[in-house]
């Protein structure tokens, strides 16, 4: 059986979202179908909806920040029972068998990761639509374990901004002692502190202005570095082992190499274009990268969760109706909002009731 689900939608790029109801494919036999409790907005729905990257599909229904309760499963589904805690990221397929998938990366998937929304099912050919909505149906593989520990609403936006700070991290062997930069303090900087403080990193903040610092050492930084202070950048040459940029628009990245250390690396996990300028004679002369990182695997995404579970990590949130999800990406763009916005889905279910 197919599912009717109320949503909000974005019906074109100038438009707002607004209420809409669509059906849910039928489960297959590895489908888990999912009651979704809270969603998290990403800077990247709004880009979607707005057609930046250029390849928008209309309706839209936004969101990869899934958390919810299993309400039932098909029946090849070994991990997961009805009533579980679980969560649906960025993905919702890929091939399984290209060599990144083998290697447990389906997010660099050789033919094309299938994205949570504004997506094509590989199977049936329908489009994918995504966590503003009542439920969602997942292959059990894409399904993530949500510990007990976390606070479901504070542990949603782990599944975007969480594992797109946590995998550079990891794949950059951060260890007790290891020298990190966060550069910008939002939605994804602030789980970079978080993450990179657990992990016992010497961490740094980038800002390019003051007035954070009581903030950032609370999430976790050592140290704030003005980025627009030439005296303050001179003092942290060659100090850094890793950068991670999170920074969503295009930027000057050239005065960040010179506080690499040598044979360091910077990881831009926030703006997708072209640099211009950027010198690459500071990286030749002294081993130093300029890299990006996109989101995790399904296996690392789960060990993020379970490492969050752990250190009682979620991210600082503000929570809102599904109603004032237009006013919040305008709130959104002007950051105003500390450090991320999450759905509270009972709100639409009250609207459709109503």
């Amino acid at each position: 059986m197919s599912y009717p689900v109320k949503s909000y939608a974005a019906q074109s790029p100038t438009g707002p979202l607004g209420l809409f109801q669509f059906d849910r494919r039928s489960p297959r036999a590895d489908d888990v179908v999912i009651d979704i409790l809270y969603c998290g907005v990403c800077h990247s729905d709004v880009h979607n909806v707005r057609n930046d990257w250029g390849n928008a599909k209309y309706p839209m229904v936004p969101g990869h920040e899934i958390v919810g309760r299993v309400l039932e499963v098909g029946p090849e589904v070994t991990r997961f029972k009805a009533g579980d805690r679980v969560g649906v990221g960025c993905m919702v397929e890929s091939c399984r068998h290209c060599g990144a998938c083998g290697k447990g990366w389906e997010q660099y998937c050789e033919n094309g990761a299938t994205y949570t929304y504004n997506g094509t099912d590989p199977v049936d050919g329908t489009r994918t639509q995504g966590g503003y909505s009542e439920k969602v149906v997942v292959a059990e593989h894409f399904v993530l374990k949500v510990p007990d520990a976390l606070d479901l609403a504070g542990a949603a936006p782990l599944l975007c901004a969480g594992i797109t700070t946590y995998s550079p991290l990891r794949h950059w062997n951060v260890v007790p002692g290891s020298k990190v930069g966060i550069v910008g303090l939002g939605g994804l900087g602030h789980m970079g502190l978080k993450l990179a403080k657990a992990m016992g990193a010497e961490v740094t903040l980038f800002s390019r202005s003051p007035g954070k610092e009581a903030d950032a050492r609370r999430l976790g930084a050592d140290h704030i570095v003005i980025s627009t202070d030439p005296a303050q950048m001179a003092a942290v040459a060659g100090r850094f082992d890793l950068i991670i940029d999170t920074v969503p628009y295009k930027h000057d990245v050239n005065p960040y190499v010179p506080t690499l250390a040598s044979g360091g690396t910077i990881v831009m996990v926030g703006y997708l274009g072209p640099l211009e300028d950027f010198n690459t004679g500071p990286l030749v002369f002294s081993r130093k990268g300029l890299a990006g990182s996109l989101i995790g695997g399904i296996a690392e995404t789960q060990e993020m969760l379970d490492f969050c579970g752990q250190h009682g990590i979620h991210s600082d949130i503000e929570v809102i109706r599904i109603q004032d999800i237009n006013e919040s990406y305008e709130r959104m763009l002007r950051s105003d909002v500390k450090y991320r916005f999450v759905i509270d889905m009972a709100s639409l279910r009250q609207e459709v009731a109503a």
